[in-house]
């Protein structure tokens, strides 16, 4: 029988890992203060510890450079995020970004979400899991790496607590329609637009430099919210 590391071997990965341009600053960073805010995929996490309190757990997937996960976490100090990246120089960006601003309430994942998911978060904890603008993979013979997939819904929703939601944000008029027949399908998800569509961005989450490049360009963007069913 296949372990779940072999299994997530064998999974189609909804990334490519681009090396990228690392600056000096990110170089430094990652250097000076990935021992305390980056933690080990290899290891059983024992998140109160780690954050020394129990407080309200958020994971933001696939945060880019972490300006909106920062944003999050500087006001809403009573909350824990974790950000999850597979690019070192976001990882580094994000690095220094916590330091100029002195945040203690975000650690930070450089491995696969998936991965992360499965193996690092416990179920029933989570009180939010963010996915904005995640890689639309826009070419049809690139769709099967698009993450939201029926069971990465059921994945996210048992880490949930009763209580918690799903949250994702796309300008990518295809994906949104694709994630929202996936996430309207699963049965331990609830959307909570009152169509049963789309929802207004909620004043949580950032607008990022991208997206209003995006808006500039006449780009929609759609946000998708879910709430965990009950059983």
């Amino acid at each position: 029988m296949p372990t779940a590391k072999t299994t997530a071997s064998r999974r189609i990965r909804s990334f490519i890992r681009r090396q990228g341009r690392i600056t000096p600053a990110q170089q430094q960073a990652l250097q000076e203060h990935a021992d305390i805010f980056c933690l080990n995929a290899e290891q059983t996490p024992d998140f109160p510890e780690i954050f020394q309190r129990r407080a309200p757990l958020f994971l933001e997937i696939g945060f880019g450079n972490g300006a909106c996960l920062v944003e999050m976490a500087e006001a809403n100090p009573d909350r824990d995020y974790i950000g999850v990246e597979v690019h070192r120089p976001g990882v580094g960006h994000l690095l220094l970004l916590i330091q100029q601003r002195g945040l203690s309430n975000i650690r930070i994942y450089c491995h696969d979400a998936l991965d992360i998911l499965e193996q690092c978060i416990p179920d029933h904890s989570l009180s939010g899991i963010h996915l904005f603008f995640p890689d639309p993979w826009p070419k049809k013979r690139h769709h099967k790496r698009r993450i939201v997939k029926p069971e990465f819904a059921q994945l996210s929703a048992r880490k949930l607590h009763d209580q918690g939601y799903f949250h994702a944000a796309t300008d990518w008029e295809g994906y949104a329609e694709e994630m929202l027949e996936v996430l309207n399908d699963c049965r331990s998800l609830r959307n909570t637009s009152p169509d049963e569509r789309y929802c207004q961005r909620p004043d949580y989450r950032p607008l990022t430099k991208f997206e209003q490049r995006g808006i500039r360009l006449g780009h929609t963007v759609r946000d998708l919210i879910f709430k965990k069913s009950k059983p």
